[in-house]
């Protein structure tokens, strides 16, 4: 029987499926409500086609939950970005009208002839790093929006207002200390008396998920947070959106990923790079906010490295970039690291023969740590230093890397 790609197109209220063999012939369409029973309708609709691949647009947005569904019913599922299905819609039609089984059809088209559509795997413990540091910057942004509207309304009862970052500490003896005029001054206090109320609770719920993220990289055994500047909230969103470091080839492909890497606009003989606006932008940020860490701190490898390239002639945000991409190299070797170590404890003590496992893991970690916690900081390269030799007592045997035979003992 021929192999058969099902798009599905997932809404709020609805998802619509359709089926298409392997020349991208329509064998049939359905449309089923968003209820509990979905995942079994759409199974019970495929059933006709026992070698069949889901293609669900945006499995990592809004066709999470079904896409999820499928891969625990034992579905081989795949996540087609939203842009390429429209891409193939356009050059399909080259018209720019569109409904739910038009949106679905090109999903499955992109899927089966593209392989730019990484399978969709069970959530594990990057999903709830993903959750928490979601939270996390969802809290930074509401508490950054209350502490904008007081020092608004803290303009209008003391002169001045306050310059500089607000605490709700601060904010609470300043409202001690305020005399409002009339029933507006009264009013404007009040007002920031709420918001004083808004501020504590966010800093609890904010240290409440910190501790929550804490917890969860620690869980995660990553060593990520060795990177000088890579705390907790920086780790989770890193992890979190990364998920299996496997689907990324190399670093470059992981630089170009989070946004690190420039975009190449060249034509003809001329060659040229730009700065890259594309990628996952929260990644970016979170990078970003490692790299000026490390410029901070005047005693860390990364803020050396910053200087030696302002010292070549480049611009501040030109230092600050290529200091990014160092940290997003430096992320990619961790990450893998991690996927080696992970693998070799799967495998048991010693793996299986040949795996290299006891050889290649003191290569993970160079003698002088790249980018290390606090001090030193980033190392201006990312190959492994040569680790300093072992001192070996006089007239004792050097041992080498393979073994003697028992029968040549003495």
């Amino acid at each position: 029987m021929a192999a058969v790609m099902i798009g599905v197109d997932p809404h709020k209220g609805s998802h619509t499926a359709v089926a298409i063999g392997a020349a991208e012939e329509l064998l049939g369409q359905v449309r089923v409500r968003a209820c509990a029973a979905q995942a079994e309708q759409l199974l019970a609709w495929a059933a006709p086609w026992p070698q069949r691949t889901w293609a669900v647009e945006g499995a990592g947005g809004l066709g999470h939950l079904l896409a999820q569904q499928l891969v625990a019913a034992g579905e081989h599922v795949l996540d087609v970005p939203p842009k390429l299905g429209a891409r193939v819609r356009l050059l399909g039609s080259g018209a720019t009208d569109k409904n739910d089984p038009d949106d679905a059809r090109p999903v499955a088209i992109a899927a089966l002839r593209s392989a730019a559509c990484p399978p969709v795997r069970a959530d594990d413990h990057a999903a709830v790093l993903k959750v928490w540091a979601k939270r996390h910057r969802d809290l930074s942004r509401a508490r950054n929006q209350v502490v904008c509207r007081m020092h608004a309304v803290l303009c209008q009862l003391i002169p001045g207002g306050v310059s500089k970052r607000i605490t709700a500490g601060q904010a609470a003896r300043i409202l001690d200390q305020a005399e409002p005029l009339g029933a507006a001054g009264m009013a404007r206090w009040v007002l920031a008396a709420q918001f004083l109320t808004d501020l504590r609770r966010i800093d609890v719920q904010r240290r409440d998920i910190q501790r929550k993220l804490a917890a969860a990289v620690r869980a995660s055994g990553t060593t990520v947070t060795e990177i000088f500047g890579v705390g907790p909230a920086v780790a989770a969103a890193v992890l979190g959106d990364a998920g299996d470091i496997s689907r990324f080839a190399s670093r470059d492909s992981f630089a170009a990923y989070n946004g690190t890497a420039p975009v190449e606009v060249s034509s003809g003989n001329r060659v040229v790079h730009r700065l890259s606006l594309r990628g996952n932008r929260r990644m970016n940020h979170a990078v970003h906010m490692a790299a000026v860490t490390q410029i901070r701190y005047r005693h860390s490898k990364g803020r050396a490295y910053y200087d030696k390239k302002l010292a070549e002639g480049k611009t501040s945000k030109e230092a600050l970039r290529a200091l990014k991409r160092q940290v997003s190299d430096a992320l990619y070797q961790r990450m893998k690291a991690d996927a080696r170590r992970a693998a070799a404890s799967l495998m048991g003590p010693g793996g299986h023969p040949g795996n290299g496992s006891v050889a290649s893991a003191a290569g993970l970690h160079p003698a002088d740590r790249l980018f290390g916690q606090a001090t030193p900081g980033p190392d201006p390269t990312l190959r492994p230093q040569p680790g300093p030799a072992k001192a070996t007592r006089p007239g004792s045997p050097r041992r080498t890397r393979r073994s003697t035979p028992a029968h040549t003992s003495a």
